[in-house]
């Protein structure tokens, strides 16, 4: 799946379009936004799929007055989105490089690691919204690579490029992006549904991330970054 697919591979390949992440990853972004007071009006998200994590931001902070907006480019996405349809939450059948439009806040939740042409993408959206949001998967870790995990993740989710922490950051440095703020989540404890092998693999996670965080992320891996931009 990528980015410039019309079609639904990604419902294809994950089923649910990762729905019942979306409380968690809403929560997280409610956090770092709050952390840092940003106050908006109008907040995007690119590639939001069945809309989800806007639906629940927008039930968090239970004000109608803010306005929400889901870009997608999968039809069937955003047929699913637009079934909970209120009048502050819209969605659109669109390419948001293409949109005119300026936010305040602009979401791109687990999304440039599928563009061919991430830093095209980058650059594309970065003046589109004060204030960037991202949530970037963290595949590049020493157990993936011993794993041999990294191939088939390409084709299990439709990650294209694969990520660190220094690589996620300098990556939106160089597209143009100040960071603000940025910080690990724990997707591989905190999210519902989890394997046997990952609630395994979680013991010695929760027994280094206190002392080694950088060191855990980078052994074991199960996490992401949260990032705040301009």
């Amino acid at each position: 799946m990528n980015y410039n697919d019309s079609n639904s591979e990604y419902l294809a390949l994950t089923k649910t379009w990762h729905v019942e992440d979306s409380p968690w990853k809403a929560s997280q972004i409610y956090s770092l936004l709050q952390k840092n007071n940003i106050s908006f009006q109008t907040m995007v998200e690119v590639g939001c799929g069945f809309g989800e994590i806007l639906y629940h931001l927008d039930a968090t902070y239970n004000d109608s007055t803010k306005q929400y907006k889901g870009f997608d480019i999968a039809e069937d996405a955003i047929q699913q989105a637009q079934k909970k349809h209120k009048e502050n939450v819209t969605f659109h059948l669109e390419d948001f490089t293409r949109s005119n439009t300026f936010h305040d806040v602009l979401l791109m939740v687990d999304v440039f690691e599928h563009v061919p042409d991430y830093l095209g993408f980058l650059e594309q959206c970065k003046t589109k919204a004060t204030y960037k949001v991202f949530h970037i998967p963290l595949d590049m870790h020493v157990s993936a690579l011993f794993r041999n995990k990294m191939a088939p993740g390409r084709y299990e989710i439709g990650h294209l490029h694969y990520f660190c922490k220094e690589t996620a950051l300098s990556t939106l440095e160089g597209s143009g992006y100040k960071v603000l703020d940025f910080c690990y989540t724990n997707g591989a404890n905190e999210l519902p549904n989890r394997q046997l092998k990952t609630k395994l693999a979680n013991i010695p996670r929760n027994i280094l991330y206190p002392i080694f965080p950088d060191f855990t992320v980078k052994l074991l891996g199960g996490y992401s970054l949260l990032v705040l931009t301009t």
